[in-house]
């Protein structure tokens, strides 16, 4: 699609904290975030499958943890952001921004494990908005999403946030010393405005009631 001939490369984000109606985003703090991250991630209540398709991940001890999260925090790109539950004020989960190409404005939305305080709420919806909100505010033309093409929950979730499938890249990487063939999807800067309305309608208070949301993030963008 063509791009104005003024287009300027996109700047890099700067951690700052991003404020949503459910979460906080904060750029990963091991001294503050890691008990918590500890917990979700690792604790006895957290999603076995969590780790699956991640490049690394689950962590037999508390030391070999606290260095993963002591290298991402240290770490520009991926620039971790830990998602902090307003409420309680508890660090339920982490994502990131990577794969940023400022030269061509992409930037990829990934890592992502939540824990399971996030799983059937608003908070894991809203991190992505918030980051994808973020990344064309940079000035950003692309955002992509990749996951290993048998990660069905992760390419479902892709959809549902309005990503648009591209194809797969075979033999693409061998993770923990499998083959992982990789799923694109992207989002342009051309399609966010009506993404991004989609996500605030979906996120408003009056979609998102005690009893539920009254509708699906899919009719919100179909409401065009």
């Amino acid at each position: 699609m063509s791009q104005p001939n003024n287009w300027q490369p996109a700047a890099l984000p700067q951690a700052e904290p991003l404020e949503g109606r459910f979460i906080r985003l904060e750029k990963l703090d091991p001294a503050g975030h890691a008990d918590d991250l500890w917990e979700v991630l690792q604790g006895p209540h957290c999603d076995p499958a969590l780790w699956d398709y991640l490049p690394y991940g689950p962590f037999a001890e508390r030391g070999t943890f606290d260095q993963w999260l002591a290298d991402n925090a240290a770490s520009r790109d991926p620039l971790f952001y830990s998602v902090i539950d307003r409420s309680s004020g508890q660090v339920q989960g982490i994502l990131s921004l990577m794969s940023m190409v400022p030269a061509h404005g992409r930037i990829e939305i990934g890592h992502i494990a939540f824990g399971a305080a996030m799983q059937r709420t608003p908070k894991g919806t809203e991190a992505v908005y918030l980051l994808g909100k973020l990344g064309f505010e940079l000035g950003n033309r692309r955002l992509e999403w990749k996951c290993n093409n048998a990660n069905a929950r992760s390419k479902r979730a892709a959809e549902r946030f309005g990503f648009i499938y591209e194809g797969v890249f075979r033999n693409h990487m061998v993770i923990k010393g499998q083959n992982r063939d990789t799923a694109w999807y992207s989002i342009t800067d051309h399609e966010w405005p009506a993404v991004a309305a989609a996500f605030e309608r979906w996120l408003s208070a009056d979609n998102q009631r005690h009893e539920g949301q009254s509708k699906t993030l899919e009719a919100c963008r179909e409401q065009g």
